[in-house]
């Protein structure tokens, strides 16, 4: 039995925090059709301009809690969370490309909800998966590189029992556990550590599972984890 559990050491930096799961069992992520992907995209990018209201690009509300929460634990320099690079990406008029179905459909839910998510395949986890303050000594692989980067000491990290899988809360995830077109069984979140929005969250979650379920068939289940309901079981 897998479980994903959320530790105290993140509690503490942020009580008020919501982490949204989409569990997807027997999927088929296989790319078929790219095109209705890519639509799916430019949809969502013109959507998310409504996050984008204020000249200083620091200064949209999206972007600017996130900077604030990363200035509470030791990051990579340069490093951002996912919301804010896809934004950043939006604004300067950058469209994002297809990658695989489920990569596809949670960027898009990303955009359209101004909230990070992001995804692994369950079946490559070793053991349980934590979110945490980093010891400092976990493995570190990401993609387009061979090279073992390790997590700071007192990171924000998820993590296996093999190592880092996703740096800086949600700015970098391991080679190890990405989702692939051979994905059958994902682990699907949504960060939310504004107060204000938590509508918004369930709303996301609720469209990111039927859209799963839609294109990519299996079945999705939902849960919120927050400090007083620390740990769901994912498989």
């Amino acid at each position: 039995m897998k479980k994903f559990i959320v530790e105290d050491a993140f509690w503490d930096l942020f009580p008020n925090a919501k982490i949204g799961i989409v569990v997807c069992h027997n999927i088929d992520n296989t790319i078929k059709d790219e095109s209705k992907y890519l639509d799916m995209l430019r949809s969502a990018e013109q959507e998310a301009l409504k996050y984008l209201q204020t000249d200083e690009f620091s200064s949209n509300e999206v972007i600017r809690v996130w900077r604030e929460a990363f200035q509470k634990f030791k990051t990579k320099k340069g490093a951002r969370s996912s919301i804010e690079a896809l934004l950043k990406r939006v604004q300067n008029g950058n469209v994002l490309s297809a990658i695989n179905p489920l990569v596809d459909i949670y960027n898009s839910i990303s955009l359209r909800y101004g909230l990070p998510c992001g995804g692994e395949d369950i079946n490559k986890f070793a053991g349980h998966i934590t979110l945490t303050k980093a010891i400092g000594n976990e493995d570190f692989v990401t993609l387009g590189t061979d090279e073992n980067a390790p997590p700071y000491e007192g990171e924000i990290i998820y993590k296996d029992d093999a190592g880092a899988i996703c740096r800086c809360w949600n700015w970098r995830e391991s080679v190890r556990t990405m989702l692939t077109e051979n994905t059958n069984n994902a682990f699907l979140c949504i960060e939310s550590i504004d107060e204000g929005r938590s509508n918004s969250l369930i709303l996301a979650l609720n469209e990111l599972a039927a859209s799963v379920e839609e294109h990519l068939g299996g079945s999705c289940d939902i849960s919120i984890v927050d400090k007083d309901h620390k740990e769901i079981v994912i498989e």
